[in-house]
């Protein structure tokens, strides 16, 4: 969309969690037929995390949004709303974001989940910038957490070695003007919604024993065809979101995509023409976190000092729907307005 700038919003802090429990190529090598080299080839990811039993995804988005809030030097209390992006909810009610909202004493904030796979944390992102350009709120918490762990089935080689748990999130705010959101980019595409599914466990398939038996309530992929839909759909949805904006290619200063295969990512750096520094990868020892994905990366790289005042920042990503989503960022962190 091309953005009514009512007011310059953006991101006035970060914070991530990623579990202490690492899980190896090499331990996937002793629990399904595949190897490290395969694993590393195909995809990139050498090592991923995984939550511990006795905790949920809103642990996660808990410690995530402690972080978030601290960076941005505001209060619990000063939080309006919690979006919390996830397809791993704790439970499918209450929502995952109230469930945070308890926990944080956020007492003053509305609460909801957005579900829209590994895109979900940029459609989270343009609601937030919504509401806070109307004028309706003003510090907007967006949380993307996901334990994936939980819905892989670890039979399946060739999609339990590419995913992992983690949390990250963002505090979006008012900015000094002319930073902040330049342009947002969403879209979807219902009709390859059948690439990439959790067939059980709604209200079409509720579960059953048969359901269990059959397996049916972990992550079912066609790979080779989310593969091509994301090559193209991380290149379109970049390119029209920097047309968007006003800007060219080179007016972008650095790449946070989301982590979902090197392969992939590689692409999209090629042809915006992006030196490799320019872009930010942790896909190595995270896999693919889903709507944790880009929140991680982008705190990683801001507390790295990869990402200054002034750059324009491009987060892209695609997911399950089949959706995707892009926004550019003029940063600016932690500023009185």
């Amino acid at each position: 969309m091309i953005l009514n700038r009512n007011k310059s919003v953006g991101i006035i802090g970060t914070g991530s969690f990623v579990p202490e429990k690492v899980l190896t190529n090499h331990d996937l090598e002793k629990i399904v037929d595949t190897s490290d080299e395969w694993i590393k080839t195909r995809t990139g990811i050498v090592e991923r995390r995984i939550l511990d039993d006795d905790k949920a995804t809103s642990y996660m988005a808990t410690v995530a949004a402690e972080r978030a809030i601290d960076d941005a030097g505001i209060k619990n209390e000063d939080i309006d709303m919690i979006i919390v992006s996830t397809v791993t909810p704790d439970m499918a009610f209450p929502s995952t974001a109230c469930i945070v909202q308890d926990k944080l004493g956020c007492t003053n904030a509305a609460a909801f989940d957005l579900e829209a796979a590994c895109s979900g944390f940029l459609y989270a992102l343009s609601i937030a910038y919504a509401y806070v350009n109307s004028g309706l709120y003003k510090n907007v918490l967006v949380i993307g957490a996901e334990t994936l762990s939980r819905i892989i089935d670890w039979t399946d080689r060739n999609t339990c070695v590419l995913f992992g748990d983690g949390a990250g999130a963002a505090i979006v705010s008012t900015v000094p003007e002319g930073m902040g959101f330049l342009g947002i980019n969403l879209g979807a595409d219902g009709s390859g919604g059948k690439y990439l599914t959790q067939p059980a466990g709604g209200s079409k398939c509720p579960a059953t024993h048969d359901t269990v038996d059959k397996r049916l309530h972990y992550i079912k992929m066609e790979g080779n065809e989310v593969f091509k839909f994301a090559v193209r759909a991380m290149e379109e949805a970049a390119k029209k979101v920097i047309e968007m904006s006003g800007l060219k290619l080179e007016d972008i200063d650095y790449l946070v995509p989301h982590q979902a295969n090197i392969r992939i990512i590689e692409s999209a750096r090629k042809r915006l023409k992006l030196a490799k520094d320019k872009v930010y990868i942790n896909l190595n020892k995270y896999g693919n976190m889903s709507s944790a994905s880009i929140p991680v990366a982008l705190d990683e790289a801001i507390k790295a000092g990869k990402i200054k005042n002034g750059d324009n920042i491009l987060l892209v990503g695609f997911g399950g729907g089949l959706t995707w989503g892009s926004c550019i960022i003029k940063w600016h962190k932690n500023q009185e307005v």
